[in-house]
């Protein structure tokens, strides 16, 4: 007898364990869905808000803006910061979409960079470009296009100014530039 209630207490003592452990469960992944949706919805807002901004930085003829004050970015070292711009078709006599190709490049000669820049190259000053150097934006006429350059400064880089361009080809002749814009990164300690 004795037997069969030590049974009884250790099966009741299971089941209480695995409903509390059900329920545990259940109530973590409620929370863990509601954050993930809350972070969503606050990443898809600001994705709204900056393409606002940057329409409302687009006069009449504009082709192009970058998204920076005084077209400068002060990162430092170890962080990684993003610069949005846009491209706005106002090919003439063109229908149907266009495709824009566009390459993120240093704007500085060498010697200029290395000099000011304690030696550092051209090619390690396009290493700080994470997001891919080449891409394209497929456009139909008055359409405006969003994309964002990501940097990354490593740790003991060369504390100095260098100067990106984004150079945008004519999608109706490829060979020439439809637009380019200058910025220029801060690299602080």
């Amino acid at each position: 007898m004795i037997n069969k209630k030590a049974a009884m207490e250790l099966s009741m003592s299971t089941i209480v364990i695995l409903v509390l452990a059900m329920s545990m469960l259940i109530l973590g992944l409620v929370l863990i869905k509601t954050i993930f949706t809350g972070a969503k919805y606050n990443v898809d807002t600001m994705n709204t808000k900056v393409q606002n901004e940057i329409n409302k930085l687009f006069v009449e003829d504009e082709k192009m803006v970058v998204y920076l004050a005084n077209q400068k970015l002060d990162i430092k070292q170890s962080e990684d910061w993003g610069v949005a711009f846009a491209v706005k078709n106002l090919i003439p006599g063109v229908t149907g979409s266009k495709k824009f190709e566009y390459t993120v490049a240093v704007n500085m000669d060498s010697v200029e960079l290395k000099n000011n820049c304690g030696g550092l190259s051209i090619k390690e000053a396009e290493a700080y470009i994470k997001s891919p150097k080449t891409s394209s934006l497929s456009l139909n006429p008055g359409e405006t296009g969003y994309d964002i350059i990501r940097f990354s400064i490593p740790q003991g880089a060369p504390l100095c100014f260098i100067r990106y361009s984004i150079t945008v080809k004519d999608p109706v002749t490829p060979s020439s530039s439809y637009v380019s814009r200058n910025f220029d990164v801060n690299i602080k300690g």
